[in-house]
């Protein structure tokens, strides 16, 4: 049946693009309050996906934006029940300016779809809504049951995710989480990335004197809140670039030589890389490679910098306020709460006479590791290398994603993400893409995963490591 179903895929490749350029077309930007009829349209448009082809689906609503849930009812076996997530909402377009033509009016360039949400992630989870469908219009029924989560809120933060997750608990009960929000390893490999970093963002306010003062005439005889900043913020880490905070390592989970063997025999070029981030050399804590620094250690990063004058020409000042916001992503075991409080006590610490200072943890969440014995990955990879034909390459992601820990706490189910897009695909950025070549494949991949697993590809992916 599988090979019908991929004859279906292939036959309906071009009506597969109208519909991915139907759901860009949404400008479904979630922070932004003028686009709620847009994110409901968003909603409604994922939902008549999944009805029209006979999955059961509705809208649930929350207290921000809806989401979509469907199920596809008992497939064909005994095999195990995947929950299928997403999301239908966008990041803001910035500087329109930047864009080679209007964001949300999607444009095929070069074999890429570019549009606001052609990666992130409207192509990526609407390839595993059109392999349900595929499945549905040449078998009747999917061969694995398969739910559907398809939220608004992800790139806001998932705010409402929770509530929708524990009132709904028996109904989202699966034995996977399948995700597509992660990318591929370089523009030709596939890959699954099996972990993700948690993350503490916190925020400093320094102030000073009641009032910005002038100075030359105040200058040196108080403490400049901005001269304080910089102290602290500098302080945080030392020549070797780790974080001097106290117990910063102690709950680090230490990972083994195998998994470092394994991360670092990923194809990595550092020139490759250097040309893509734009810097003039690389760094980052001694005694560890550039792909260990991304996937397995903690980090401390400053993200922004604020206060005092930031205006055209010069004004000669001691500002009353400054601060900053510092993020630092967390490796398994690292408790974003516990990490918060050291930050704190450790910024107090250095913190000169003559300023008061405040942190605030603006938001945190735990790392997760996906065992690497999972059975699922198995299937997962068997289906990459069906839908692209390149076996995939496993490997662990610097970034955050909440919703993790969250799916393994609430329905106690590990989560396989499978990349499908580019990791240079400008997520976030202006002229964002997705390969059409990709989307299609990701199509492919989703409808074999779905029958790897019910014929019970069980075997482990690999020996734990």
């Amino acid at each position: 049946m599988i090979n019908q179903v991929l004859e279906y895929v292939n036959e309906n490749q071009g009506r597969y693009l109208h519909r991915l350029k139907d759901f860009l077309r949404i400008p479904s930007i979630s922070t932004d309050p003028a686009h709620k009829a847009d994110m409901r349209a968003a909603a409604e448009w994922a939902c008549n996906q999944l009805t029209s082809c006979g999955i059961e689906a509705q809208i649930i609503e929350t207290q921000g934006h809806p989401c979509v849930v469907g199920d596809s009812g008992p497939g064909d076996g005994a095999g195990p029940t995947i929950l299928i997530y997403g999301h239908y909402d966008v990041q803001p377009t910035g500087d329109r300016a930047l864009w080679e033509g209007d964001p949300f009016e999607p444009r095929e360039v070069d074999g890429n779809i570019v549009a606001r949400g052609a990666a992130d992630n409207k192509g990526q989870v609407l390839a595993h809504l059109l392999a349900a469908e595929a499945w549905k219009k040449v078998a009747g029924t999917l061969p694995v049951r398969c739910k559907f989560l398809v939220e608004g809120e992800e790139e806001i933060g998932s705010q409402h995710l929770k509530p929708i997750l524990e009132g709904h608990r028996g109904r989202l009960a699966c034995d996977y989480v399948v995700i597509s929000d992660t990318a591929k390893l370089d523009a030709d490999t596939p890959a699954i990335t099996y972990g993700t970093k948690g993350m503490a963002y916190m925020e400093i306010e320094v102030i000073g004197p009641k009032q910005d003062l002038h100075s030359g005439s105040f200058g040196g005889s108080v403490t400049n809140p901005g001269n304080a900043l910089c102290r602290i913020i500098a302080s945080l880490k030392d020549s070797d670039d780790r974080v001097t905070i106290p117990g910063f390592y102690d709950d680090v989970q230490e990972v083994s030589g195998r998994e470092r063997q394994m991360i670092n025999a990923l194809p990595f070029s550092e020139t490759q890389y250097l040309n893509m981030v734009g810097s003039p050399s690389l760094n980052g804590e001694a005694g560890f490679t550039t792909p260990e620094r991304r996937g397995i250690r903690p980090t401390l990063d400053v993200n922004g910098l604020f206060g005092g004058f930031m205006g055209e020409g010069m004004a000669t000042i001691v500002p009353k306020k400054v601060g900053a916001k510092v993020s630092m992503r967390l490796v398994p075991d690292q408790d974003p709460e516990k990490i918060a409080r050291a930050f704190d006590e450790a910024v107090r610490s250095l913190t000169p006479d003559g300023v008061r200072v405040t942190t605030r943890l603006l938001a945190g969440c735990r790392a997760y590791v996906c065992p690497l014995d999972l059975p699922g990955l198995s299937a997962a990879k068997l289906a990459i290398k069906d839908g692209f034909g390149i076996e995939p390459v496993l490997m662990r992601e610097g970034g955050s994603l909440p919703i993790l820990p969250m799916f393994k706490q609430i329905l106690g189910a590990d989560s396989i993400m499978i990349g499908l897009c580019r990791p240079d695909a400008n997520i976030h950025g202006p002229n964002e893409f997705f390969v059409k070549d990709d989307f299609f494949a990701g199509i492919r991949t989703s409808a074999c995963f779905m029958r790897h697993l019910a014929q019970g590809a069980e075997a482990p992916i690999g020996e734990r490591i």
